[in-house]
């Protein structure tokens, strides 16, 4: 079973794009709008993880998260802030937070965040090593590994070719990977994609049962043959 994340974000965009990237990471995910809304659910629920914006109508992130320590003082907190001031980062850890992410941030950062969080409690929830034909894809090394050599993959390489490795099933729309690695969709971070799935298919090359194939328009799928 997948770790319980509250997410507690009143902007409906923001909160779309950070529910769908978690759930398709294996994470359940309850999504709330303002804070009296997230305490509601958190009262009514266990959770792993609390993700929870600062500024919120009817209750703000910071008095969300002193009520929610007063119930529970082992739940992690995670903020999400516009703040990057000292003392917006000093009064987060003070309402009782364990860590803040500033926006704009990228998915994968953020995901990454909460696996921190979940190997602290002993949760684990998604895969790092990946068997690719003949290569094994270490994510934590960012290490591709062949019978002819390894190869250390930048972070955004390794970023990318987990998420390839992670949704072999299903087709993963451009859109998609640039908002978990980038955290933005726009033309050139997508023409940065198209490099680095070039980069990827140049490492891959050892293995001719290994493709990343382009459906134009959509996105990529890793298949093995």
């Amino acid at each position: 079973m997948g770790a319980r994340i509250l997410l507690v974000e009143d902007d409906p965009n923001l909160g779309f794009v950070i529910k769908d990237n978690l759930i398709h990471k294996g994470y359940h995910v309850t999504l709330c709008v303002n804070g009296e809304e997230g305490l509601e659910t958190f009262l009514g629920s266990a959770f792993d993880v609390c993700i929870l914006d600062v500024m919120m109508p009817k209750k703000d992130g910071f008095s969300l998260a002193q009520t929610i320590r007063e119930i529970n003082k082992q739940v992690p907190i995670l903020f999400i802030t516009a703040k990057a001031m000292l003392e917006d980062k000093i009064a987060g850890f003070h309402a009782g937070g364990d860590d803040y992410i500033v926006k704009p941030f990228s998915m994968e950062e953020l995901y990454l965040r909460v696996e921190v969080f979940l190997r602290r409690s002993g949760i684990v929830n998604t895969e790092t090593t990946f068997a690719v034909g003949k290569f094994t894809f270490d994510y934590h090394t960012f290490t591709l590994q062949h019978t002819s050599g390894n190869k250390t993959l930048t972070q955004k390489e390794a970023e990318v070719l987990r998420l390839l490795c992670s949704n072999k099933e299903r087709v993963m729309k451009r859109e998609e990977i640039l908002t978990t690695v980038w955290g933005d969709d726009d033309y050139f971070m997508g023409r940065s994609l198209d490099v680095f799935i070039s980069k990827l298919r140049k490492y891959l090359k050892e293995d001719p049962r290994i493709e990343i194939v382009n459906y134009h328009g959509v996105g990529f799928r890793l298949e093995v043959k």
